[in-house]
């Protein structure tokens, strides 16, 4: 409750106060240009740090990375820029520190901390048809799936088998094979 009505309630009072105090000093006409000025600036950096974030974002998957920092920087990224469109100058301010890359990696780095990723493990289980850990009853204590049957593997339960193997390169084994192919050793 109280940080939507810190929302809601304070922070459009705060801007309130701040857009007329300054309007007194360098006039209305100034102080809505001031506001749209720092829309449009706003407006050009997000696109800018923007592109910058997905590009990144784009290498490390295409290197088999998670790009769990640039998705916590998009976030943080479009939060500024809603903030820039908001009329106001105290909303303006905290925008353009979403969209500063020091400030916003900071931000990434301490949101990053609080969640919580989870990784890939060493196997991998598929259980098709009326088996499945809970001995053929469904966690819910029925033989049905909570929201009835949905697998297409579930038709005439069928159980499907199979074989996997993973072929992962992981890191060391890219050096080593790289290593091998350096003229060095030729």
């Amino acid at each position: 409750m109280g940080v939507f009505l810190f929302l809601f309630i304070v922070m459009p009072i705060v801007e309130m106060t701040i857009l007329i105090k300054v309007g007194t000093l360098i006039g209305a006409l100034n102080t809505v240009g001031l506001v749209l000025l720092t829309a449009v600036i706003g407006a050009a950096l997000l696109r800018q740090q923007g592109l910058a974030t997905l590009l990144k974002a784009n290498q490390r998957l295409n290197s088999g990375e998670l790009p769990a920092r640039e998705v916590a920087e998009g976030l943080i990224l479009a939060v500024g820029g809603a903030l820039l469109l908001t009329p106001g100058f105290v909303t303006d301010t905290i925008g353009f520190l979403c969209l500063i890359p020091g400030s916003r990696h900071w931000l990434a780095a301490q949101a990053l901390k609080r969640m919580v990723v989870a990784g890939q493990g060493s196997s991998f289980t598929f259980t098709a048809g009326q088996r499945g850990p809970f001995g053929g009853q469904g966690p819910f204590g029925g033989r049905e799936r909570p929201f009835g049957r949905q697998s297409p593997f579930d038709r005439n339960g069928d159980i499907i088998e199979g074989e996997y193997r993973d072929e992962t390169e992981h890191d060391h084994q890219r050096l080593d094979r790289n290593d091998d192919d350096s003229p060095e050793k030729k």
